[in-house]
């Protein structure tokens, strides 16, 4: 329908890229990011152990095996020392993931990158908006995707995006996700498609989300900055850091609390008596059963930031009233024991 083609062209605008493609979720973004670019069976692609297990899943869909490594320990992003350490003859691309709306050190990724032929695919889906060295995330690697589930930075309902520095595999990503049918012909497939395209409901919606976009990142930021304030004298408390050349898009506001007598899950009880929602940060992709086969290094940051790090409320649904209370809560909470 018409609002597909609006919301992409809108979407590209934003971005200031030649061309976005809309699909049917973030991961869909990323299965045809990896199709597009080639990987498949026998190739490697390096990405961090500490982020949603929908980064991983379609490496496995192509054939390909992910690589883990560890993340930073202030970023929380993937270390560029162990993507170079992790680089065998298989490696064909790294998937940095903005974790929770704050850009990876893209520089020194994309150095690595060239200086062994290797593609890069930013896994942007939760840093819409966010920026490094004043570029969108998503926009600096060969292919960005992007995710507009329910809890998003914007929604469609669902759905997703993917951008490419290369307008010919954008123009080709698009063939393929609507069953690379050929229209001139009709009913004609000359390779291999997917059902992976956007309905003109969601876009509809995407469309309305895009006018609001710079309100939402705004009160995003507006809600990290309050927590920040009101719990900076608790010093067990640590937020995730922006690297030097990024700029958050605040996506979730997250930090881990080394409390003395409590640990996480008893910090998520107390604020749950008080109403208040919380969740603990991504289990690390290495824990779970289908990728124990994956993990040939040790990620002790990673280890680290899921023993004592949680999401705080960060839905552009509250107000800073309601930020205000979860923090003076939390703060209490950690302080009278």
């Amino acid at each position: 329908g018409p609002f597909v083609t609006k919301f992409e062209e809108e979407f590209a605008r934003y971005l200031e890229v030649p061309r976005a493609v809309s699909v049917q979720s973030g991961t869909s973004a990323l299965h045809i990011a990896l199709i597009e670019l080639g990987i498949t069976t026998g190739d490697e692609v390096i990405l961090p152990a500490l982020t949603f297990v929908a980064s991983a899943n379609p490496i496995r869909y192509v054939g390909a095996t992910p690589v883990f490594v560890d993340v930073d320990s202030v970023t929380w992003n993937i270390s560029p020392e162990k993507i170079e350490k992790a680089i065998t003859k298989k490696t064909k691309a790294i998937m940095p993931v903005h974790l929770y709306g704050n850009p990876c050190d893209m520089d020194s990724i994309m150095n690595i990158a060239k200086k062994h032929d290797l593609f890069v695919i930013e896994d942007a889906t939760e840093s819409l908006g966010a920026t490094y060295t004043e570029r969108y995330t998503g926009t600096i690697g060969d292919i960005g995707c992007y995710s507009f589930n329910g809890n998003k930075v914007i929604t469609t309902g669902g759905g997703g995006m993917v951008v490419a520095k290369d307008a010919q595999r954008a123009e080709h990503i698009k063939f393929l996700v609507n069953q690379a049918r050929d229209v001139s012909r009709g009913f004609y497939h000359t390779e291999v498609g997917y059902n992976m395209r956007m309905t003109n409901l969601e876009a509809s919606l995407g469309l309305a989300q895009m006018e609001r976009l710079h309100t939402f990142i705004e009160k995003k930021k507006s809600f990290n900055n309050i927590y920040r304030v009101i719990l900076a004298e608790i010093p067990f408390i640590k937020f995730q850091e922006e690297g030097a050349q990024g700029k958050s898009a605040c996506w979730l506001s997250s930090v881990t609390i080394e409390h003395p007598h409590k640990d996480i899950s008893a910090i998520q009880e107390d604020l749950k008596s008080k109403g208040i929602p919380s969740r603990r940060l991504f289990v690390p992709i290495n824990k779970f059963p289908p990728y124990k086969n994956y993990t040939p290094h040790e990620f002790p940051v990673c280890e680290y930031l899921y023993e004592y790090g949680m999401n705080l409320p960060s839905s552009t649904v509250n107000n800073e009233v309601d930020i205000r209370f979860v923090a003076e809560v939390l703060k209490d909470i950690c302080c009278n024991v």
